[in-house]
């Protein structure tokens, strides 16, 4: 898009459009075809070094359609890369949800769904590979559609088929027919009276809903009257802006059929960025503002900051939040273009925002108040990676820094007591993709390992122990004795010392070496994990006047834990946690079955509030059977299940 290309279109502020679905929908394929059709080349090119892995992360394409600038941005549609659709989201105009034909995928939406009535975007329904329907009925796919959202979806067109071959379709408000052609516009063609029936049908659907928020058109229907197609447009246009109703359009992006259609219905329906910026609170007047919604580091292109422009213009140079902006880019057909200044509803790429993290709101004063931006979502999955190299460690910790910049889904743990970092993601797919990136971007490869699980371990009875230590390698010597019992305690209590010598047997002054000491050592049982919920209790001992020291009571306390934990029935316990499993209804039984084999213990389930047709299963599973707990949930769910976990207590090891 060249930089006069606001100018071109009129002035008019760009629209930004997100285009969501679940993997195989065909949603990468709409946008290559949406770009296509006004005219511009594909925002990702084979062997473009900007073209980062397929499916993982947001493609942009600028394109201006009928003298109008439009941002279209193709989301992720795995699961384990949703942080990137719902920061997309948090700056786009409107929604194209895009699926399959097939009712048995509708639940594959069911988080689109609840994404969008939580955003309260407008959304149009794209239901895509039409040409595959076969004898399959779009009112079908409706209903199995309508079960997973609240809002009411209305039909826009209905198919024409010829020789069970949908053909083309039927707009329902201007009652026009057209016949698809592959890779060209529709023709225009006289309504079969084979879809003559279905297409009034249909049409008194679209009118009764519409008639809902419109009382001039409810006039019309309990009057039995046809309105005219404006006095549906208006009524439509009002309540698709409100998140009132979505449209529902079919199409085929592979032949770019129904994609100009849509492309109409984008420019008549979308709001532009002024509506939209107003929906969010933000006022028209004021200094230059806009949010930052994804972070990229483009190795030595430095750090760029892909931003909406809400308010007034962003010039390469300006100083925001404090930091000055070392580029400005847009990206037509995927090549990076330097532009002077950014305007009012654009979505561009700013360069060396280094102190500025994704979600953040900018403006010259660095005072404009926080929009919205989704929290990412806890993780499902880990990894202990380590550096094949040591020599990497240290290049290591910034490296991944600069990975959860760019994805806040990501994080990082590092683990003292396994001595591990632990990289937390959303799946085995997500975290296999940050691993690559160390490779790609860094420079860095590393290993990855199942996390250690953090076993502790407890004792089931109480026992003593005297220990003496006696030294003497000349000058002072070292000398202490000490008898300790260790007992155990309820679970969840943890360590406790008292001292019970009388008749000064062991100096005060050595005491809380003692304690110390015993403190350390159950760091370590005889099971090689640390010890909890134990008591130690100092009974009684003897010292030296000379080679006593605290260094020597230190040495007998610790010969004396050894001791007594090994005499006290020592047990392994493992962290168990409380597990919260959402699935589709239909799959809530085999959610069962999946946590009970793996020494699950069921505590109970319901309908997961908003969530029409889906469960929640909540759970106590012992940690270390829930490493690869997601993996198995998605393969029996179509991708859909997924969990949340924390700890709930410590309980003894059972044996599998």
């Amino acid at each position: 898009m060249p930089d006069s290309a606001s100018r071109q279109a009129g002035g008019a502020s760009p629209r930004a459009v997100a285009l969501i679905g679940p993997q195989g929908s065909g949603k990468s394929t709409l946008f290559d075809a949406l770009l296509a059709t006004a005219g511009a080349a594909p925002a990702r090119r084979p062997g473009d070094p900007r073209s980062r892995a397929a499916g993982t992360e947001t493609r942009l394409g600028h394109c201006i359609f009928m003298d109008e600038p439009w941002a279209l941005l193709d989301c992720p549609g795995s699961v384990e890369f949703g942080q990137e659709t719902a920061a997309a989201l948090a700056v786009a105009d409107l929604v194209i949800l895009v699926c399959e034909p097939s009712p048995a995928r509708a639940a594959a939406l069911a988080p689109a769904f609840r994404a969008l009535e939580q955003s309260g975007l407008p959304a149009m329904i794209f239901i895509n590979k039409a040409d595959t329907l076969g004898d399959q009925h779009v009112r079908d796919t409706l209903a199995a559609l309508q079960a997973h959202s609240r809002r009411p979806l209305v039909l826009r067109q209905v198919p024409i088929r010829d020789k069970g071959e949908v053909t083309g379709y039927v707009d329902l408000v201007s009652e026009r027919a057209y016949r698809w052609r592959k890779g060209e516009p529709s023709e225009l063609i006289r309504m079969p009276d084979s879809v003559a029936a279905r297409e009034a049908e249909a049409r008194a659907a679209l009118t009764e809903t519409l008639a809902d928020h419109d009382d001039t058109l409810l006039e019309k229907v309990v009057e039995d009257a046809i309105p005219t197609p404006a006095e549906l447009y208006k009524p439509l246009h009002a309540d698709i802006a409100a998140g009132a109703l979505d449209p529902v359009l079919i199409g085929a992006a592979e032949r770019r059929n129904g994609v100009l259609r849509l492309w109409k219905a984008l420019r008549h329906d979308a709001p532009r960025p002024e509506e939209t910026a107003a929906r969010r609170g933000i006022a028209p007047d004021g200094e230059p503002l806009a949010q930052v919604f994804r972070t990229v580091h483009a190795g030595h292109g430095g750090k760029l900051s892909y931003a909406r422009i809400w308010r007034g213009s962003l010039k390469d140079g300006a100083t925001v939040n404090g930091v000055r902006i070392g580029g400005v880019s847009r990206f037509p057909g995927g090549e990076a273009l330097k532009v002077p200044e950014a305007t009012m509803g654009e979505i561009v790429a700013l360069g060396r925002l280094e102190s500025i993290p994704s979600g953040a709101t900018i403006s010259p004063s660095g005072a404009a108040p926080a929009l919205p931006f989704p929290a990412p979502p806890p993780p499902v999955y880990a990894l202990a990676i380590a550096t094949e190299d040591r020599k990497d460690d240290v290049r290591l910790s910034g490296a991944l820094q600069r990975l959860v910049e760019e994805d806040p889904s990501l994080t990082v743990v590092h683990d003292a007591e396994a001595g591990q970092i632990l990289l937390h993601g959303q799946g085995d797919i997500h975290l296999g993709h940050a691993v690559a990136r160390l490779a790609e971007a860094h420079g860095l490869r590393v290993s990855t390992t199942r996390p250690r699980i953090p076993f502790k371990e407890t004792i089931r009875q109480a026992a003593r122990h005297h220990a003496r230590h006696r030294r003497q390698t000349g000058g002072h010597g070292q000398f202490a004795d000490v008898t300790l019992e260790v007992s155990p305690r309820p679970r969840g209590e943890g360590f406790a010392f008292e001292d019970r010598i009388v008749g000064g047997a062991i100096p005060r002054k050595f005491i809380p070496a003692v304690g110390e000491a015993a403190e350390e050592a159950s760091r370590k049982g005889p099971l090689g994990n640390p010890v909890v919920d134990i008591a130690v209790t100092l009974h009684d001992g003897a010292f030296h006047s000379v080679d006593s020291s605290d260094m020597a009571f230190a040495t007998a306390t610790r010969m004396a834990m050894q001791e007594a934990l090994a005499k006290a029935e020592p047990v392994m316990l493992e962290p168990v946690d409380q597990v919260t499993v959402l699935v589709p209804q239909d799959a809530t039984a085999a959610a069962q079955r999946l946590l009970t084999g793996r020494r699950g213990q069921i505590l109970g389930y319901a309908e997961k509030d908003g969530w029409p047709g889906w469960d929640e299963v909540q759970a106590l599973v012992p940690e270390a059977e829930l490493h690869d707990l997601i993996i198995e949930l998605r393969s029996q769910t179509m991708g859909l299940g997924t969990y949340t976990r924390r700890f709930d207590h410590l309980a003894e090891t059972r044996a599998r």
